[in-house]
């Protein structure tokens, strides 16, 4: 049996225990102990996070070759046209590759919580909600995404990891699941002669 957390990270805080700057962390919220977080969210980021108590199901979340659909909820400068939906669809050149293909609509504002400190507007350009989902997890992969269109992202949200929600948590709230896990498989040894 494995534990998860599904945990709603507030803006700001960072997805670790410790912080050698004192800067607000994972610790300040979740007393379990024997959890690690299976990703992470960025500082700035916020939403759900999943933690857990057992390494296999860590990797399963976390590692690349899983593909597991991570969904953002992204406000951005500007209202993306069409070419902009479609380049973030067929995947967008950043500096470290291009990116999979990923999911992108125009949604009407989620009914969040407020943002501390607000996000900063500009009187003269309007904002947009898009909904992205993405199959990889690179370093402030959404962000660079939605600049790379030219639409800036000014808020994001992590709504749902694989078929995890966010669904019912308030930002610093934690909900605790028990999974039962298929045992693996021992590893085959590779290079046996045959008879």
């Amino acid at each position: 049996m494995a534990q998860l957390l599904l945990f709603n990270k507030p803006y700001g805080v960072l997805s670790q225990f410790t912080d050698a700057e004192n800067r607000p962390t994972l610790g300040h919220y979740i007393r379990d102990s024997g959890f690690y977080p299976a990703g992470r969210l960025d500082q700035d980021s916020e939403g759900l996070l999943l933690l857990t108590d057992d390494g296999q199901l860590q990797h399963q979340i976390a590692h690349p070759m899983h593909k597991l659909a991570k969904t953002y909820w992204v406000q951005v400068e500007g209202i993306p046209d069409v070419r902009a939906l479609a380049a973030l669809r067929q995947g967008v050149s950043l500096k470290d590759g291009k990116t999979r293909p990923a999911q992108a609509r125009l949604i009407a504002p989620p009914s969040l919580w407020p943002r501390n400190p607000p996000i900063r507007e500009r009187a003269n350009i309007p904002t947009q909600w898009l909904s992205l989902t993405i199959t990889e997890g690179r370093n402030r992969q959404v962000r660079r995404m939605t600049a790379a269109v030219g639409h800036p992202t000014l808020r994001l949200v992590r709504a749902q990891i694989g078929t995890w929600t966010l669904d019912g948590l308030a930002p610093g709230e934690s909900r605790r699941q028990t999974l039962h896990l298929p045992k693996m498989a021992p590893k085959t040894t590779r290079g046996r002669r045959r008879h």
